[in-house]
């Protein structure tokens, strides 16, 4: 009888050590994690942190509704394998699911960081975020967030891309071309004066 036990508690550790993981850290459909989630909301690479590891995960966070920038989150989230029919790109996949927030902390410093204004949507191409409501220019990238600057020449830069977008978005025949620009990243902070709300971007780099 003692055999067969042992046989029986060897066979399931074998189909559990067979069990398929993801991302780089082998993480299982179902396993609850913990994440350093930063304050640069939209940055370039802004990648959720595995805990302790403090490293990317590699796989995307969604669900995360109430996130704020300006704040550094320490959250649970949850493995989420997707078993349906393989798709095209852009169609559901593995990911991280949010579960609740553990602790929350206004960032106090003022480092810089990076984000893009041109944007990829599947299906169609690529497209720029920026666009203007009065005197303020604005992006989307999850929650609403105004640009503002200080530099004139910024401001002529903001003012460059807005105008050659409004044309692209009031004439549908532009829509489908390939943008004048490859990549446009702005270096930001978090204004002082709208924090949580607005990022001053201190400079501009257009790639044609």
């Amino acid at each position: 009888m003692k055999y067969i036990y042992l046989l029986i508690t060897l066979f399931i550790f074998s189909a559990c050590s067979k069990e398929k993981g993801y991302g780089r850290f082998n993480l299982r459909d179902g396993q609850e994690v913990e994440l350093l989630v930063s304050h640069h909301y939209g940055a370039i690479n802004d990648a959720p942190l595995l805990l302790p590891q403090k490293e990317s995960a590699e796989l995307p966070l969604s669900n995360f509704k109430d996130r704020e920038p300006g704040y550094n989150y320490k959250i649970k989230a949850k493995m989420v394998a997707y078993n349906g029919p393989e798709l095209m790109d852009g169609g559901p996949s593995d990911g991280l699911q949010f579960i609740k927030i553990i602790s929350r902390e206004k960032y106090t410093g003022n480092d810089s960081f990076e984000i893009s204004l041109i944007h990829s949507f599947i299906p169609g191409p690529p497209q720029i975020i920026l666009w203007k409501e009065e005197d303020k220019y604005l992006i989307n990238i999850g929650t609403k967030i105004q640009l503002t600057y200080t530099d004139k020449k910024v401001g002529d830069q903001l003012e460059e891309i807005w105008q050659y977008n409004h044309k692209r978005l009031t004439d549908y025949s532009l829509v489908s071309l390939p943008l004048k620009w490859k990549s446009i990243q702005a270096t930001v902070t978090h204004d002082p004066k709208n924090f949580g709300k607005a990022y001053l971007v201190s400079n501009i780099k257009l790639v044609e």
